[in-house]
């Protein structure tokens, strides 16, 4: 799918944009959203990223080594979010976040901090296809599900009852609402949990 360069001129939709970064990286060791990536942290990969999709907000949630990443990472552009339960799981960050979302705001498109190569491509096509009515898109790469996921305004209340991990998930497979699926070239990108994945992404950039 080709950029818009404007999702007004295309779509008839007002669009915020939700980083989740407030995991606390226990997996890992030490704050993933500070790790060295591409002349700058991480987090600041993935936050660039979303700085050039026309959204009319962006938001992003810190939580584990907030201080750090505050005096770190270039959070302009950006209303951020303190996600007091972060370590209850990414449902808290979404829900601490919603009451900051603005209230034109049509639908929110959520990425995850730790997942600086989604592509604008992405992030359009499921902004289109949620201008068109759906209440949640998810992208369908060549491997599987995968974010930048779409939910619209309809979909507020039960995001904000969201509880405990992978609860996101829970909600798209609930039934509750109808979810379409939107098709993405190449695998799922990369996110960062591990040593390992790190490394992975590392590679993946160099070669």
């Amino acid at each position: 799918m080709s950029r818009t360069g404007d999702y007004g001129d295309a779509m008839d939709a007002t669009v915020a944009g939700l980083v989740l970064a407030a995991g606390s990286s226990r997996r890992l060791g030490q704050p993933k959203q500070l790790l060295p990536y591409r002349g700058a942290t991480l987090l600041d990969a993935t936050l660039t990223m979303v700085k050039r999709a026309p959204f009319a907000q962006r938001l992003v949630t810190i939580g584990g080594a907030a201080e750090e990443v505050r005096s770190q990472v270039d959070l302009d552009g950006f209303d951020v979010v303190d996600s007091l339960h972060h370590t209850d799981g990414c449902s808290s960050s979404i829900v601490s976040a919603l009451s900051t979302v603005m209230p034109e705001a049509d639908g929110l498109v959520l990425l995850l901090g730790d997942q600086p190569e989604v592509s604008l491509d992405a992030i359009d096509a499921v902004v289109a296809a949620g201008a068109q009515g759906r209440d949640i898109v998810v992208c369908r790469y060549e491997d599987g599900i995968g974010h930048p996921f779409w939910f619209s305004r309809a979909t507020f209340a039960d995001l904000a009852a969201l509880h405990g991990d992978k609860a996101v998930w829970k909600l798209i497979e609930s039934r509750r609402f109808a979810v379409h699926e939107e098709n993405i070239a190449g695998p799922v990108p990369l996110d960062v949990d591990t040593w390992d994945d790190y490394e992975r992404l590392v590679a993946a950039v160099a070669d």
